[in-house]
C-alpha cells in the first residue's frame, strides 16, 4: 500500500479501460436495437438474435488463442491489433447492407473483443506487479462493470434519437482515440517463443467453449433438449482438451497453473462470482419487467443503482486487496452479496422502490468485493510469464460461470411462471443465493490459501518451485 503507482501506469490503464468499456457496452447496447434492425433489414427476430448470439459465441471462441498470440507477438501488440480490429468492425457493422453481412461482421467483432480483454489485463499485470495489482485492476473493473449497465440506457436513447447504425458508430471515435494513444503509450511486451501451435488443443477449446456458452444461453431461452445436447458436446470437447493438454510440454492453455493452490481457489471464486454477476444480469431485468411491469429502458435506469454501488466500492476493494490480500476482500464481498440478495427472495413484487434501490446498491458494492479481488488474486499467484494463460483462463471461467448461472436462473423463472411471477422469482432468487453462497465458500478457501502461502514464504524466503 506504500508502493505508489506512477502516472504512466495509470495512463496505460485508462487507455486499456476505454476499449474494455466499449466491448462491454457493445454487448448490451445492441440488444435494445434488435427490433428496429429486424424491421429495417427485413428479417425475422430469430435471425436478428444472432447479432447478439454470434458476438458472444465468437467472444468465447477467441479466448484460447490469446495467450499463445500474446507470447508470439507481445501482449501490447496483440492488444493494439484487437483494439484496431474492434474499431474497424464497428464501423463496418454500421454500413452492413443485409442481415447476413451484419451477423458476419458481428462475429469478427466478437473475435477481436474476446482477445482484447485478457490481453489488456496481461499488459496491466506485467506493468504493475502483484503488490499494486489490486488498485489498478479495480480501476479497470469500473469500466467493465459500468458498460453493460449503461448499455440499455444508451441504446434506448440512440434508437429514439437516431437509427440502429449509430449503435455501432458510437464505438468508432473512442476506439480511434484508444488506438492512437495506445500506439504512443501502451508497452508492446516481450516476444517469446510460445512453442509450436497446439492445433488440436485450439480446435477442442475453440469448439467446446462456444458450444458451452451457446448451449447454456439457448437452454435458458428455449428449454429445448437440443440445447442440452449442444452443452454436453461442448463439455465433452473441454474434457478431451484436459486429457490432451497433459501430454504436451506447451499446450495452447497451460492447465498446470491450477496446481497452485491460491490460483485454483481464486479461479473457483471468480467462477461463482461470475455466476452471481452475469447470471443476475439476466434475472434482475426479468424481475423488473415481468414482475414489476417496467419497460426495457426503465429497467436499465432502475438497475443503475447496482452499478453505482460497484463503481463506488471498487477503488476501496482494490486498495484493500493490495493491503490484506484478495481472499479476505472477496470473502467479505461475497458475504455482502448473499445478505443483500436474501430480501429479494422474500419481498413482494410491489416492494417499495427506495428499499429495492438500496438493496441493489449494497449488492453492487458486494459484487465489487467478490469478483475483482478474486481476479487480482489469481493474477498475483502466477509469474509475469504465466499471465497470458492466467488472463485467458480467468475470463473463460467467468464467462462459462455466467452463462451457466444465467441459464439456470432463466429456466427456474420460466418453469415457475405458471404458478405466478412472485413465486417464480422467489425460487430463482434462492438459486442465486445458493450460487452466491458457494462463492462465499470458495472465497474462504482463497483466504486460507493466501494465509498458507504467506506463512510458507516467511518460513522459506526462496521462491517455490
Amino acid at each position: 500500500m506504500n508502493d505508489p503507482i506512477p502516472w504512466t501506469v495509470w495512463r496505460v490503464c485508462a487507455i486499456i479501460a476505454s476499449c474494455a468499456f466499449l466491448t462491454g457496452l457493445d454487448a448490451s447496447v445492441v440488444n435494445v436495437g434488435l427490433d428496429t434492425i429486424t424491421r429495417d433489414l427485413d428479417t425475422t427476430l430469430g435471425t436478428a438474435q444472432w447479432i447478439a448470439t454470434g458476438y458472444l459465441v465468437a467472444f468465447a471462441a477467441s479466448l484460447p488463442i490469446c495467450g499463445w498470440l500474446g507470447r508470439r507477438v507481445g501482449v501490447g501488440r496483440l492488444w493494439l491489433a484487437c483494439a484496431a480490429a474492434f474499431t474497424l468492425t464497428s464501423a463496418a457493422c454500421a454500413l452492413a447492407p443485409t442481415i447476413g453481412w451484419l451477423i458476419g461482421l458481428r462475429v469478427l467483432q466478437g473475435l477481436a473483443a474476446g482477445m482484447l480483454i485478457p490481453a489488456g489485463q496481461t499488459v496491466i499485470g506485467q506493468a504493475v506487479g502483484p503488490s499494486r495489482l489490486g488498485r489498478v485492476m479495480a480501476a479497470l473493473g469500473v469500466a467493465v462493470t459500468l458498460a453493460p449497465a449503461l448499455g440499455p440506457v444508451v441504446g434506448g436513447v440512440v434508437i429514439d434519437l437516431w437509427s440502429w447504425p449509430w449503435l455501432f458508430l458510437l464505438n468508432v471515435p473512442i476506439g480511434i482515440a484508444g488506438v492512437g494513444l495506445g500506439l504512443r503509450h501502451v508497452p508492446r511486451g516481450a516476444r517469446t517463443d510460445p512453442g509450436r501451435l497446439d492445433v488440436v488443443g485450439l480446435a477442442l477449446l475453440s469448439v467446446g467453449l462456444p458450444l458451452v456458452v451457446y448451449g447454456c444461453t439457448r437452454f435458458g431461452e428455449t428449454r429445448q433438449p437440443g440445447s442440452l445436447a449442444v452443452l454436453a458436446a461442448g463439455a465433452a470437447s473441454l474434457l478431451l482438451y484436459g486429457a490432451h493438454s497433459r501430454r504436451l510440454a506447451t499446450p495452447i492453455l497451460d492447465l498446470r497453473l491450477f496446481g497452485h493452490r491460491s490460483y485454483r481457489a481464486a479461479v473457483a471464486t471468480g467462477a461463482f462470482a461470475g455466476a452471481a454477476l452475469f447470471g443476475a444480469g439476466l434475472l434482475y431485468p426479468l424481475w423488473f419487467q415481468l414482475g414489476r411491469g417496467a419497460d426495457p429502458l426503465g429497467t436499465g435506469v432502475l438497475l443503475l443503482s447496482m452499478s453505482l454501488g460497484t463503481t463506488i466500492a471498487l477503488p476501496l476493494a482494490g486498495r484493500l486487496s493490495d493491503r490484506i490480500g484478495g481472499g479476505w476482500v472477496s470473502l467479505a464481498g461475497s458475504l455482502v452479496t448473499v445478505v443483500s440478495t436474501v430480501p429479494f427472495a422474500l419481498l413482494p413484487l410491489d416492494a417499495g422502490e427506495w428499499l429495492v434501490q438500496g438493496l441493489l446498491f449494497v449488492r453492487g458494492a458486494g459484487l465489487a468485493g467478490a469478483l475483482t479481488p478474486a481476479v487480482t488474486a489469481a493474477f498475483a499467484a502466477v509469474t509475469p510469464a504465466q499471465l497470458p494463460d492466467a488472463a485467458a483462463q480467468v475470463n473463460i471461467v467467468n464467462r462459462v460461470g455466467g452463462a451457466l448461472g444465467g441459464a439456470i436462473f432463466a429456466v427456474v423463472v420460466a418453469n415457475g411462471l405458471p404458478d405466478g411471477a412472485g413465486p417464480a422469482f422467489h425460487r430463482a432468487f434462492w438459486w442465486l443465493i445458493g450460487a452466491s453462497t458457494l462463492g462465499v465458500l470458495a472465497a474462504a478457501w482463497l483466504a486460507a490459501a493466501e494465509v498458507s502461502t504467506r506463512r510458507a514464504r516467511t518460513a522459506d524466503p526462496l521462491p517455490a518451485a
